[in-house]
């Protein structure tokens, strides 16, 4: 199990610096000049020219990226162009934030969508297949902007039962928290759902049919032991590679929605750099971003082979 986790760490090395340098180079085509924003109204050339040198603007491109590079594998992701506060301590005050929406948005979309794929699965062609499969549609059809704004003009305005936005730390009030992130969450998880619930379903269609499964039954287990310790063990697997996945996209940030609620997230904290063109920020959280995927990817992969006992053996 560790030479399998040291070769996929060793596989990710080459991933990342390829990242490195794609982002390195894309923000450089982004319009405008952070130094002119930067220099003020005024615009002193001699403001402008010590700014350049400070920030490295004047070296070749190879050399900035080297130097930023360099600084990286040391722990620095240099220095916000905007607020003059480090990258890694803007991410760090940002990071938790996103980590604990997706971790809630996940859990909705684990309670909704991989029950009612099951369902679908076992009552195929019944009322409650086709209940699931709407569900699931309009979870994937309805865009995660217009949810939330109907759920604040709903639930905020017209019910007063939540806030209708902002954020508060766990460990500052951690009921006010959650009454804060429980919309954003279930906003995110819906539509996450709707993809579990259809993935659940199709791997749990192909399994009921095995041979192994019709066994199982004709030895007169009952139907619920059948589907849930033989049918689903076997299908959670693509599930879990989905599952990593989608986690890995809710920690890049989910933009429209933290707008929407007012979240101090990742996804804001990208926005407002891109706008700013503060290319160090971007560069930092895409590259962070880039890390949480092959994080998460190890992750499933490793899961993978705990909870399959041939992948296991091969190794």
């Amino acid at each position: 199990m560790l030479l399998f986790i040291l070769r996929r760490i060793l596989i990710a090395i080459p991933t990342l610096i390829l990242v490195s340098m794609f982002v390195f180079a894309l923000q450089k085509l982004l319009p405008g000049d952070p130094i002119l924003v930067m220099a003020g109204e005024d615009r002193d050339p001699e403001v402008i020219a010590l700014l350049r040198e400070k920030y490295r603007m004047n070296d070749p491109i190879m050399m900035q990226y080297l130097y930023w590079a360099g600084g990286v594998l040391r722990g620095d992701l240099g220095v916000s162009l905007r607020t003059n506060e480090p990258v890694l301590s803007l991410i760090a005050s940002k990071l938790p934030v996103t980590i604990q929406l997706a971790v809630m948005s996940m859990l909705f979309a684990l309670f909704i969508g991989i029950p009612a794929g099951i369902l679908s699965a076992v009552r195929k062609g019944t009322w409650v297949d086709w209940l699931a499969n709407l569900v699931a549609l309009s979870g994937l059809s309805i865009p995660n902007f217009w949810l939330g704004l109907m759920l604040i003009l709903l639930v905020s305005v017209n019910l007063g039962w939540l806030p209708a936005s902002g954020y508060e730390s766990p460990f500052v009030d951690l009921k006010k928290s959650l009454t804060t992130m429980i919309m954003p969450a279930f906003v995110l998880g819906t539509a996450l759902a709707a993809t579990l619930m259809r993935h659940t379903r199709s791997a749990m269609l192909g399994v009921l049919q095995a041979d192994y499964v019709r066994t199982a039954r004709a030895k007169g287990l009952r139907g619920r032991v059948v589907v849930m310790k033989h049918a689903f063990r076997n299908a959670v697997l693509p599930v879990v590679t989905l599952t990593a996945l989608l986690f890995g996209e809710l920690l890049a940030g989910a933009v429209l929605t933290e707008q929407i609620f007012t979240i101090p997230g990742f996804g804001k904290l990208i926005v407002d750099a891109v706008f700013n063109r503060d290319y160090a920020v971007v560069q930092g959280v895409v590259l962070c971003t880039a890390v949480g995927f092959i994080v998460m990817n190890l992750i499933a992969d490793v899961l993978y082979m705990l909870l399959n006992p041939r992948l296991r053996t091969a190794q």
